[in-house]
């Protein structure tokens, strides 16, 4: 007995099996929100034009143009009419190998129904796709006779069909026929166009693969002419014309598309490379990224800049970051993001509002290596927020700020991680050209609606028409940048895709994905592995230097926290790259002495730390220093300067240079100012003297900056393009509801007496009769249907298997809610045994 075809989509989803609609929900989360109800439910949520459009988009090449030509097609449409739009007249192998698996696409998404004699694209699809003059298809064409001589008087449709050689009708409908039966003719629409002049036949072939439309004067051309006596060119306005559908697809040798494209462009030329130079490369990166950001937030450790009042950063305080990390602006905002989406920094939330360093910064800080880059990382890949279009305009033309609003773009996530699959699909160690990326990526997402035809904004002369020029879409541009930002981060080094790499995306030997969605199920446990196995490739820290005689120390790796601190304090950074170059200043050393050492604390550090003597000249300028320093010591006065030695406290009287510093004699021992202590302190530093800042009760000051931290700060969540992927137990769940559902709906009842007329409405019983159909369900097992009403007030149908009927309550397995339930008797408004067959 074979099962009779499917009328609607709704019958086709109840005959698919569970894994089928499971497939259907996966592909397409939106339907999931809310769980429909039951299959009719489903199907029209799955025909709505928002959740058609997503679909859509979401279609390789090869299936959107399988789509376009269903569009194009009769419907319903064979399987060979579709096969000979997509190979055309002479067939192409390629084009009917992929086509049986473009079709299932569509199928699977629910965008084409029916069996292979019938095939239908549904209603909103083909709305979608349809050529049109406001909208244009890609594939080119026109619309059909039929439509482009819907308004066309009777008269002048005879003139037409007797201009093409066929015999006058009695009728247009008849007429409009005859001609489209020309136009699919081969043979006798060859002989016709035999006897166009070569002028018609260039202006047929410049519309040829669109945009169909035209536009020709009052008094056209005698090539024209010809062309529109013979219904080669129709109305399709005032002063245009547009080619039809029938006559171009002739033309075209059945082809729908000038160029299908079944299969995807191949991932070449390929490079390949030692896997282990690749994964130092990354390596070596990755650590650059973490000392880039672990500067930036010792470059903001006393506090950013502020942020603008509409929000991120100014352009000026972005200059200065770059300058501070030594790169670009570009770069700089890629950072600064960075550290941003992973917590790092944050607004400070007060009136002057500016940004800082969080105290989830100061945990990062306190991390190996190895897991401060997979947090890193592990805020990359999810993050939506876009770095490359900083300094872009919004569409008010506002330069967009880093840090600022108006960044996210939701497909940046799914960009980011296609495009580092391909990238895992090869070889280990092997890299291709980025534009081999971004080629195979535009054939996975096709550009649709980049550019308008001209037909749409109107028409072109038909000696003009030319085919739209391609633009830069948005994943094109996120693709690029994730490509870059990979390779910042070390994910990928020298192009290629490193084995911590494979291991954070899941595609590495030992890397958990699930099987369904292609997903990581535990991106957690993903990132943890990636870091372990970039743990042995980073390079232990030092913790020594080599100290030289020209008052430098150099750092030949990293060096360990509390050393690179403490050294950091006592000396500036020179010079940075693979080796660090520190230099000694008088300056430095009394920042050191400031910050509460003492000279043989520094003489002890320099000599625990280095691994060649402590070079005389550093040696002398310590102790130098540190006689000077504190033999000053200044106060509030307001200001004051004391000193045991009154020949030094003369001196500085005597100084042309501190007479801005207003000082007058109160002791032998006393100078009072009459600035502020801080102001003093710098101005007898500026003249050359060390002096120290001390407290009200005598001691000195030590000058240790605090660390500036905003309140406590939660990392920005990504903004998803659309609902989740929804894992394996969220779809059984709503495969088993949405079945109930649809046997609740669709099974058959036995007639009821008291039961309403209307059909779906809920069964009406009496409390007596209620409750024997309960109990003579219970005796012979049998399911019924029931209308009841919770506490809330709620009306619903169920399918219920009763089990056992006492105190006023019923016992059974519900089928809509796949559990066993107890249902109050008086809160059933009716009961009605399912017909024999209906389960």
């Amino acid at each position: 007995m074979t099962t009779p075809s499917p009328r609607t989509l709704a019958e086709e989803l109840r005959n698919r099996s569970d894994s089928g609609l499971a497939g259907l929900l996966r592909s397409r989360p939106d339907l999931l929100n809310p769980v429909p109800g039951d299959l009719t439910q489903l199907a029209t949520r799955a025909g709505t034009r928002a959740s058609v459009v997503r679909a859509v988009e979401r279609l390789d090449t090869f299936a959107l143009q399988t789509a376009e030509a269903l569009a194009v097609a009769p419907d319903p449409c064979p399987y060979a009419a579709l096969a000979a739009l997509m190979a055309g007249d002479a067939g192409d192998a390629a084009v009917a190998a992929e086509l049986p698996r473009a079709v299932a696409a569509l199928r699977a998404q629910a965008l084409v129904w029916g069996p292979d004699d019938r095939l239908r694209l549904v209603r909103t699809a083909r709305e979608l796709l349809t050529p049109s003059a406001a909208h244009p298809s890609p594939t080119g064409l026109g619309p059909t006779v039929a439509e482009a001589t819907a308004g066309m008087s009777p008269g002048r449709i005879q003139e037409i069909i007797v201009a093409a050689g066929l015999p006058a009708t009695h009728d247009p409908v008849s007429a409009v026929a005859a001609l489209t039966a020309l136009f699919a003719d081969r043979a006798r629409m060859t002989a016709l166009l035999d006897t166009a002049p070569a002028e018609s036949v260039a202006v047929l072939d410049k519309l040829l693969w669109g945009p169909p439309y035209g536009a020709v004067t009052d008094r056209p051309a005698a090539h024209l002419r010809w062309l529109l006596d013979r219904g080669l060119l129709l109305p399709a306005g005032a002063r245009n014309v547009v080619l039809p559908r029938e006559a171009a697809l002739h033309l075209r040798a059945g082809r729908a598309h000038r160029v299908p494209e079944p299969q995807p462009p191949v991932l070449a030329p390929v490079t390949e490379r030692d896997p282990q130079l690749v994964d130092n490369a990354a390596a070596s990166q990755a650590f650059t990224a973490l000392a880039t950001v672990e500067e930036l937030l010792k470059e903001w450790d006393l506090g950013g800049p502020p942020v603008l009042r509409a929000g991120g950063m100014s352009v000026r305080d972005l200059k200065r970051t770059a300058v501070a990390l030594d790169t670009t602006e570009r770069l700089a905002a890629f950072w600064l993001e960075l550290a941003y989406a992973a917590g790092l920094i944050a607004s400070d939330g007060e009136a002057d509002e500016r940004y800082a360093a969080t105290p989830a910064a100061e945990d990062w800080l306190q991390l190996p290596d190895h897991e401060r880059w997979a947090v890193l990382a592990a805020a990359w890949l999810p993050a939506t927020r876009t770095p490359g279009v900083v300094g872009t305009a919004d569409p008010k033309g506002r330069a967009l700020a880093a840090l600022g609003p108006h960044l996210d773009r939701s497909p940046a996530p799914e960009v980011r991680r296609r495009a580092l699959t391909l990238l895992a699909a090869l070889p280990p160690g092997a890299s291709v050209p980025p534009a081999a990326i971004l080629s195979r990526l535009r054939w996975e997402r096709p550009l649709r609606g980049a550019a308008a035809a001209p037909g749409a904004g109107g028409p072109a002369a038909p000696e003009a028409a030319t085919a739209p020029a391609p633009v830069e879409d948005l994943r094109s541009r996120l693709a690029q940048w994730t490509l870059t930002e990979a390779e910042l981060l070390g994910i990928t080094g020298r192009g290629a895709l490193s084995a911590h790499g494979r291991t954070l995306l899941g595609t590495g030997p030992d890397a958990e994905t699930d099987p369904d969605t292609g997903t990581v199920p535990h991106a957690a446990h993903a990132t943890a592995r990636a870091a372990a196995l970039l743990f042995p490739l980073l390079p232990e820290p030092l913790d020594h230097v080599l100290l030289q005689a020209d008052l430098t120390a150099v750092a030949p790796g990293p060096l360990r926290r509390p050393l690179a601190e403490a050294l950091g304090v006592l000396a500036d950074v020179e010079s940075k790259g693979g080796a660090t170059v520190y230099r000694f200043t008088p300056a430095s050393v009394r920042r050191a002495l400031d910050a509460g050492r003492s000279a043989a604390d520094l003489q002890e550090f320099l000599t625990t730390h280095s691994r060649t003597p402590v070079p005389q000249p550093l040696a002398y300028l310590v102790d130098d220093v540190a006689r000077k320093h504190g033999r000053l010591r200044i106060g509030a006065a307001t200001a004051y300067v004391r000193c045991d030695d009154d020949a030094l406290l003369a001196e500085i009287l005597a100084d042309r240079r501190a007479a801005a510093l207003r000082l007058r004699r109160l002791a032998p021992t006393v100078l009072a100012a009459q600035t502020s202590p801080d102001q003093l302190l710098d101005g007898l530093r500026a003249m050359g003297y060390a002096p120290a800042a001390e407290s009200a009760a005598g001691d000195v000051l030590i000058a240790r900056a605090d660390s500036y931290r905003t309140p406590p700060r939660t990392a920005p969540a990504p903004v998803p393009e659309g609902p989740p992927s929804p894992d394996r137990t969220l779809l059984e769940a709503a495969v088993r509801a949405i079945r109930a559902g649809d046997l609740a709906a669709t099974a058959e009842r036995r007639p009821v007496p008291a039961a309403p007329s209307a059909p779906g409405a809920l069964p009406r019983t009496t409390s007596a009769e209620t409750l024997a159909t309960m109990q003579a369900a219970v005796l012979t097992s049998s399911p019924v249907w029931i209308g009841y009403v919770n506490a809330d007030g709620a009306a619903s149908q169920r399918v219920i298997a009763p089990v056992r009927v006492e105190g006023g309550f019923v016992t059974a397995y519900d089928h809509t809610s796949d559990e066993v339930r107890t249902y109050a008797l008086h809160r059933i408004t009716g009961v009605s045994e399912l017909a024999d067959d209906s389960v």
